[in-house]
């Protein structure tokens, strides 16, 4: 049996996130139905990780096994575009070791957060419109303080089933770049939901109701409720996923 990774990307505003549900349209079942109508037997999808609703990735990685393809590499991935739907796009499927693990075995991820800073019908699904005044630089002096830090429990969904809430942050700024504001956060793992309530404290920085020394505080509580609201999941992108040896 040979696994393959898979590499695509999805627009995720009409999807129920990643991880198949009940009664829900979702883009691991959308992949998986079409996998198995080509390859003439059931396949299982396992990804990098979930998605929330409406959440997008510009580059997200998944495995499956198969024991043989019917077609070469190049074609199967020119195929199954054609029979995807056009909000979801893959890019490469490539052999793997068997113990390399689209989810565990990544040691690196990169999320970007769009805010727009104009009115623009044609970035609804793909930022969070927000046209008030906000700090650029205290949102970044906030920021950095997060490379310092390694317990985020304040901007983690509550009751999730994870083991611990430690995580590396290697990297964390806003930049703008036309006419957005890009927030940029890479770190060896995430919690449910902890970018959207990042990006939502931090605003609450720019718009000088907390300063970044009371955001290193919420940090240190460890609580939920002392932090922001999350931002709307629409400006959220999973961006890079970095493994210890991709072919």
């Amino acid at each position: 049996m040979q696994r393959y990774f898979i590499e695509l990307s999805y627009k995720g505003t009409r999807y129920h996130g990643w991880q198949v549900q009940p009664n829900a349209l979702t883009v691991q079942e959308v992949l998986e139905t079409t996998l198995s109508t080509f390859l003439r037997r059931k396949i299982e999808v396992t990804g990098a990780g979930r998605t929330d609703t409406g959440v997008h990735a510009s580059f997200y990685v998944a495995h499956f096994e198969v024991d043989e393809l019917p077609f070469a590499l190049s074609d199967l991935v020119e195929k199954l575009n054609r029979f995807l739907p056009d909000d979801i796009a893959l890019h490469r499927i490539l052999p793997v070791p068997g113990d390399l693990h689209a989810r565990f075995s990544a040691i690196r991820r990169t999320y970007h957060y769009y805010i727009s800073r104009k009115k623009d019908p044609f970035t609804l699904d793909t930022s969070y419109p927000y046209l008030l005044p906000l700090d650029l630089d205290a949102m970044n002096r906030a920021a950095a303080l997060l490379t310092s830090e390694d317990d985020f429990t304040s901007f983690s969904k509550l009751h999730s089933d994870v083991k611990t809430n430690i995580c590396k942050v290697y990297e964390a700024f806003w930049k703008e770049e036309g006419g957005m504001l890009v927030f940029t956060i890479s770190a060896d793992r995430f919690l449910r939901n902890m970018v959207r309530a990042i990006v939502g404290t931090l605003m609450e920085v720019g718009r000088h109701k907390i300063s970044p020394d009371e955001f290193r505080e919420i940090i240190a509580l460890k609580d939920r409720s002392a932090a922001g609201t999350s931002a709307p999941p629409q400006g959220l992108f999973l961006a890079g996923i970095e493994y210890p040896v991709i072919p």
